[in-house]
Order: structure tokens, then sequence, then C-alpha cells
């Protein structure tokens, strides 16, 4: 087989691999050896491509090739990609969940005919079952029953610590790795005996674990919730039924049948949960075989001895310690950024790269958790965080090229394109590829900002008439005002008793100031005239009689 490395021939290849693999005593399920194969593509330090033309020697290279990967036991990539590879066979989330029957029961189950009586038996089955409870309840019968929300509240706190217990084991490793990263990048030459690939593919592998036992630890803490629900439902709905029935000897059964069947559905969901736990455990317990690996490659001892003198960081105190910086808005022109303050779901944003910082994944190789408070940058209607300001600061500047740095760092470790949820980037060579999304991957930010807005109260010109009238006796009623008013005069007439009485007003021209120039000054004063009239308003007689008197001072006398 020659040719490009068509999606024909890579199917070839797959199934080469596997047979090789199986004739060397390892049976490795279809999906994993298609995921190694793809990923041997991508990496290019191999030098295969999609473009690339292979000769029958270079197939049987590259099936070599896998195949060693594949049975190498000292890997973590391999572990890691197992680790994710199991997940997704055999994680189901709880919407999956809708009823007691077994998976490959179902299907036979949905397929068969006569409904009707179906449903009938079925609720037969849940009205005896809701009975048994109830007489279980009383303590007459139903000894047979285990008590399932006692055992919930048992198990679930234990399934709850023992995730809790694997998130503290792969806290401390991811911790140590991280720091012992870091030391080596300063001082490359102390470590001369220890390769940074394999320390990288460790790193990664406990990460993706870590990932996993949270959405494990989700789960049952969401199973927590719902049991308490379902418990206070269940007895309030038993009191119900109690004081339904007390001591009475004949009862309608259109009272008592539906609490019987609610009784039972109650009960259907406690054993959901019991479904939901034993697979939880079985989660968990399983997941524990791809982190064996670690105590082969680096023993505690030899951590501890490596990790001589260096400061391991948590990330709790990395975010700590980046708590008091953020990123200076004006310090950018056309980049977008989001903090707590002035984004409503802020929490709830879809972040790229699992939350990790988007600078550190292609420069430097490691998965350092992202502080959000520093800022949260928007580019391309995608979200991204920094584990320091300056790693901010120098995203930013190029956004594009970091990203696609971030590829290239995913291409050289294929597990990463599963943990940091870079699916996208490789539908090309990954159709089957799914990245888990939550429900806040929809969510947009929602920007808080105080603004007022006015309101005109008539914003379009008044177009009432004031003169209208719907009235038909008030028109009648102006009518008549109007033809009233055409017949009006105003009269007015002067008599003896108003004469000379009223008041009166004249209008006189003030003089002119003119001025002459002679040759001496010379200027004369005269008596002002001071001239009264007496009897103008009149006597108590009706004749007025008007006295003229001259008070003017003569000339001789100024």
């Amino acid at each position: 087989m020659s040719g490009e490395l068509t999606e024909s021939a890579i199917k070839g290849i797959i199934r080469q691999v596997g047979l090789e693999c199986a004739a060397r005593g390892q049976t490795l399920s279809e999906t994993l050896v298609a995921f190694m194969v793809r990923a041997v593509v991508l990496d290019p330090r191999n030098g295969f491509t999609m473009e690339h033309i292979l000769t029958e020697k270079d197939v049987q290279d590259f099936i070599q090739l896998c195949v060693t990967r594949l049975l190498d036991t000292t890997n973590p990539s391999l572990s890691t990609i197992k680790m994710q590879v199991y997940f997704d066979m055999n994680y189901a989330n709880r919407a999956a969940l809708q009823s007691v029957f077994p998976q490959a029961e179902m299907t036979a189950f949905i397929s068969l005919n006569k409904k009707d009586k179906e449903q009938e038996l079925k609720d037969l089955a849940m009205l005896v079952t809701g009975i048994r409870l109830y007489n279980k309840e009383c303590m007459k019968g139903g000894r047979s029953i285990d008590d399932l929300p006692a055992i919930l509240n048992e198990a679930i706190p234990s399934a709850t610590q023992t995730i809790d217990e694997g998130l503290n084991t792969c806290h401390v490793l991811a911790h140590k790795y991280t720091a012992l990263l870091e030391s080596m990048q300063e001082d490359p030459h102390r470590y001369m005996q220890l390769s940074s690939f394999k320390l990288k593919e460790a790193l990664f592998n406990v990460r993706q674990y870590e990932a996993f036992l949270c959405i494990l630890l989700s789960d049952a803490i969401t199973s927590a919730q719902e049991v308490e629900t379902l418990s206070v439902q269940f007895t309030a709905t038993m009191m119900q039924l109690k004081n339904t029935v007390q001591d009475k000897i004949s009862i309608d059964s259109k009272e008592v049948f539906p609490l019987f069947l609610e009784l039972s559905k109650l009960w259907t969901g406690f054993q959901d949960e019991m479904l939901l736990l034993s697979f939880l455990t079985s989660m968990t317990s399983n997941l524990q075989q791809f982190l064996e690996i670690h105590s082969q490659l680096f023993p505690e001892e030899v951590l501890t001895s490596l990790l001589e003198g260096v400061t391991v960081k948590s990330d709790e105190e990395r975010i700590r310690e980046t708590m008091g910086t953020r990123v200076n808005v004006s310090d950018f022109k056309n980049q977008e950024w989001l903090f707590p303050e002035t984004t409503d779901n802020f929490d709830q944003l879809l972040i790229q790269y699992h939350s990790f910082c988007a600078h550190a994944i292609g420069v430097e190789g490691l998965i350092l958790p992202g502080n959000p408070a520093i800022g949260i940058l928007k580019h391309k209607a995608k979200y991204y965080v920094f584990s320091s300001k300056e790693a901010a600061y120098t995203f930013a500047q190029d956004p594009d090229k970091f990203i696609q740095l971030n590829v290239e760092k995913a291409k050289e470790y294929a597990e990463l394109i599963q943990l940091l949820e870079l699916h996208h980037h490789f539908e090309y060579l990954f159709p089957r590829a799914q990245a888990r999304t939550a429900d806040k991957c929809l969510m947009k930010p929602t920007a808080k900002c105080d603004s007022s807005t006015q309101t005109d109260t008539h914003i379009l010109p008044p177009t009432i008439v004031r003169s209208y009238e719907w009235n038909e006796w008030e028109l009648r009623r102006k009518a008549l005002k109007l033809a009233n008013l055409r017949r009006k005069l105003t009269h007015a007439m002067q008599t003896d008793l108003s004469h000379m009485k009223r008041e009166n007003f004249t209008q006189v021209y003030l003089p002119k100031d003119v001025g002459t120039q002679t040759k001496r000054d010379n200027s004369s004063n005269v008596p002002r005239p001071q001239i009264f009239l007496k009897g103008l308003r009149g006597q108590s007689s009706p004749t007025t009689h008007m006295v003229k008197v001259d008070l003017t001072r003569a000339v001789d006398e100024t």
C-alpha cells in the first residue's frame, strides 16, 4: 500500500496497526488505535503529512512507529490518550439516565408493541411499589426493600471523599512537575539527566486526570443535592398519605392512588441515583490505573531529590500572588478586556484552554492556572486568561501568533487536543472530535455600566383641537351666545357729575438744550411762574366755581 495519506489510506493503516498489536499480545480498541495513528500524522517531527506521498517502505515504517508507541508502557502520553479514550467511551452525563433499565435492554424494550398494555402494567407495578413502601413505613411489610435514602446518604460522601483524595494526589504531582519544569528552564545544566519531554507528558497526564475527576466530583455533588430534594419530597408525600389513610376502614382510591404513584416515582429517583453513584464509583476506580505510570517514572524519592532548593507553588498560591495586579485598559487601543465589576456573568464565561494561561502553553510548554482577576481578553469572540500581567501584555500584542504556537504545541503532544479543547483546530484529521461544553459555553459577557435615559412626554406635536365639541347642546349654547353678542352695543355719556373729574393726560415736548457763544458771559434769572386753580373738583353745590390765584414773584424781588 502506497500513495497519499488519504482518509481511506489512514483507515487501512489503522486496521493493520490493530492486527500487529494483537499479534504481539495487546488487543487494543479501534478508537485508541485510530487516535494514535492520527497523532503520529499530526506530529511534525515524524515527517508525515496529509499531502505526503508514501512508498511501501514509508507505510511499513509508519505502522511500526504507531505499534511501538502503542506498546510503550513507559510513555505518559500514551497513558493520557488511553485515559481520554476510556472516559469518552464510558462516561455518560446525568441526562442519559432516564430509567432503571440497563442500556443493553433499552432498545429491545422500546421496540415492543401493545403500548397500552405496557402502560397499564407499568402503572400497576408503580402502584404496588407505592403500597409496599407505605407498608414498610408502617412496619407492616416491605422488609426486603433496602433503605435507599440512608444508603445514599452514606455512600455519596464516601465517593466524594475518594474523588477528593484523588484530586489531592494529582494536585501535588502537578505542582511538583510544574516547579521542576520551571527550574529546568532557569538552570538546564542542573537537570541534564532528566527528560523535559517526559516530564511535560507527565504533567499533561496529571492535568487530564484532574479534569476528569472534577467532572465526576461535580456529578457527585449534583447527586447529593438531588437525593436531598428527593428525601424531602418523599417524607412530605408519606406524611400526606398517612394523614389521608389514618385508621379509616374504607378510602376512595382516587385519594390514595395518586399518592402511591408519587411514592413510586420518588423511589425510582432514588434508584437512579444509586445507579449513577455506582457508575461514578466505577469510573473513579478505573481512572486510577492511568496514574500508576508516575510511580514508575518519577518515584517519590527521586522527585524529592530533584526538588531540593526548589520552591513548589500550588495553583492557589500562584493566583494569590497575582491578585493585586491587573491589566491597564488604557494601554490597549484595539483590545477588549473584561473584569468582574464590569461584567455580570463574569464567572460563567467559557474560557479557552480549559482556563489555563494562554501564553505559557505555546511559549513555555507549561500548564499554568490563569487568574481572571488580571483581566479576561476577548479576541475574536473567544476569551483568554493569563497567569501574570506580563504574560497578558505579551499575548495581547499579537494574539493570533500565540494561538498558532499553542496549536503547534498540540501537534507535538496530541493529548493536549482534548485537554485544552482544541478540537476545532483539527477537525480535518479528527472527524469525531467533540468538545465537552457546559451551559456556560453559550454565555456572552454582559457589560455593567451606569446609564440613564429620558423619554419625552410627547414626542410628536399635539394634534388636539381645543375648540372641538362633541356635545350638540354645547354647540347650541355657543351659537346662542354668539348671536346675542351681535346685538350688544357699548354706550358712553358725560354728565355734570363726571365732568372735569376724569383723569387726564397730556404729552409735552421737553425744551431743547440750546447754547450760544458770545464774547462775554452774561446770564439772567426770572421768577418761575406759580399759578394755581381752585375749585376744579367742585364743591357741595352743583355749580363749579373756579378761582385762579397767581403767586408768581415780581422780577425785582428775585
